[in-house]
């Protein structure tokens, strides 16, 4: 289950990445707010692929912290696109709560906390 986690958080990594830069460079006017959403995204993502990959305290921490800022984001920017859907042209990963990427983004941090609560003894961190 951790292997295809990690593999789920590093396709979102790249592709949030690629589309903000795409996004970014040739129509950054049309919606800037929803296109600094998608690079937030891409930056959660990256720093979860990482931390979901390394044992010890301190990577658990980062762990739970993305997985927590992403399900704050996903909510919190799916209420928002709902409610003023004019500065959101084009969606984001987050946008209307993930439903442009069938919902995953807001599943993906409740399987990461649900998979750091079950994590293997020896990468559990030291209490």
């Amino acid at each position: 289950m951790g292997q295809v986690l990690i593999a789920a958080y590093a396709v979102f990594a790249v592709s949030a990445g690629a589309r903000t830069f795409s996004q970014v460079v040739t129509q950054f006017d049309v919606a800037p707010v929803a296109y600094v959403l998608s690079g937030v995204a891409a930056a959660v993502y990256l720093v979860a692929t990482v931390a979901f990959r390394k044992p010890g305290r301190t990577w658990f921490r980062v762990a739970l912290a993305a997985c927590l800022f992403e399900m704050a984001g996903v909510i919190g920017v799916g209420l928002w696109t709902t409610l003023d859907p004019e500065l959101f042209a084009r969606a984001t990963v987050w946008s209307h709560f993930g439903s442009g990427y069938f919902f995953v983004p807001l599943v993906l941090p409740f399987v990461g906390l649900a998979w750091l609560k079950h994590v293997e003894p020896e990468t559990r961190p030291v209490r």
